[in-house]
């Protein structure tokens, strides 16, 4: 897998921002596969100390929902830990575990924001817009406001930061709390949240999340 080495990896809070204004034009609202045969989950466990990352990646067959490559990276983080530059301490792992695999994934599903980020440009478009691979943001919790969308699995409402929207509150099993879904790069948010629901059978979170976060975990603890 290609990385598209468009900046330097900042140390610095005022030069992190410019990144992500700079870049941020670089995001992209079409070019998604047609058929997305597998989806790459990607999340971040921390060690011991809040300085010792696990990136964690598995690709998802989606058809079986199964499987079928992982990868995983142990690295020291080089940012501080600021709101709304995640991206610049855990982007590198996830980088350097991506171009670990040896199934190169149709599309990303991050566990983290995509546009529903407070310069519009998210840990999911990071990724997507330096690997050109299509990708979605999938939140546990809310960037912004909405009103509770109806309450059966598929129904959503719009999720709005500083009143414009920035993505969905997307219900994905009945009378549980929603998910927050915002594009990446190269999808449309209709895309996004149909992939999501795809990846959602029998929980609320997406199976790529689930086990990302379980293969996190699990190297985090040694096992």
């Amino acid at each position: 897998m290609e990385v598209r080495e468009w900046h330097e990896w900042p140390s610095a809070e005022a030069e992190a921002v410019a990144v992500q204004e700079r870049l941020r034009s670089e995001v992209r609202f079409d070019g998604f596969p047609a058929e997305v045969r597998t989806a790459a989950g990607l999340d971040v466990a921390y060690g011991a100390d809040d300085d010792e990352v696990i990136a964690a990646v598995t690709v998802l067959d989606l058809a079986e929902l199964s499987v079928v490559d992982r990868s995983v990276v142990r690295s020291r983080v080089a940012f501080p830990y600021v709101p709304g530059l995640f991206a610049f301490r855990e982007a590198p792992p996830l980088l350097a575990a991506l171009t670990g695999l040896e199934v190169e994934p149709d599309v990303l599903v991050c566990d983290g924001q995509g546009l529903a980020h407070p310069r519009r440009f998210g840990l999911a478009c990071h990724l997507g817009v330096l690997t050109d691979l299509p990708s979605v943001g999938v939140g546990k919790t809310a960037l912004g406001r909405y009103d509770p969308p109806g309450p059966e699995r598929g129904d959503r409402a719009p999720l709005l930061l500083d009143d414009e929207p920035v993505g969905a509150a997307l219900r994905t099993r009945r009378a549980v709390k929603p998910v927050f879904v915002s594009v990446g790069h190269r999808c449309t948010l209709d895309e996004a949240c149909e992939l999501v629901l795809r990846l959602t059978p029998h929980y609320r979170l997406p199976e790529t999340t689930r086990t990302a976060d379980r293969l996190g975990r699990a190297e985090a603890r040694g096992t």
